[in-house]
């Protein structure tokens, strides 16, 4: 079992900085691709970034060049630093860790954060 819980959310205008922070307890996170998703009111859960254990990474292209994902295995953390933040990047952000090759559809995670909000102001 993996216990993770993200830290870091909070309100922030437009044009601002966030980073993100995930936790991990229960089991090492070396083995795992470790998954950001986030889900807005109203709308399905959506892919973010995801790095492998080996530090391949991934990120949505609304996401590209604004968002970075990062791991670090020796403490089991990951981070997701956001820049550049918009209204509609507004939602829950969940952490995930997963086992799945893609890395990109949350069917493949099998353990989930509780989520941090993120509110982006104009």
């Amino acid at each position: 079992q993996v216990q993770l819980v993200e830290s870091g959310g909070g309100l922030v205008q437009a044009g601002g900085s966030l980073r993100l922070s995930c936790a991990a307890s229960g089991r090492t996170l070396r083995v795992f691709a470790m998954g950001w998703f986030r889900q807005a009111p109203g709308k399905e859960r959506e892919f973010v970034a995801a790095a492998s254990w080996s530090g391949i990474v991934n990120h949505a292209d609304s996401v590209k060049g604004r968002f970075a994902i990062s791991r670090d295995n020796a403490k089991n953390m990951a981070y997701l630093q956001m820049n550049s933040l918009k209204p509609e990047d507004t939602a829950v952000y969940y952490c995930a860790a997963g086992y799945g090759a893609s890395m990109i559809r949350n069917t493949e995670y099998a353990y989930w954060g509780q989520g941090t909000q993120v509110t982006v102001s104009t």
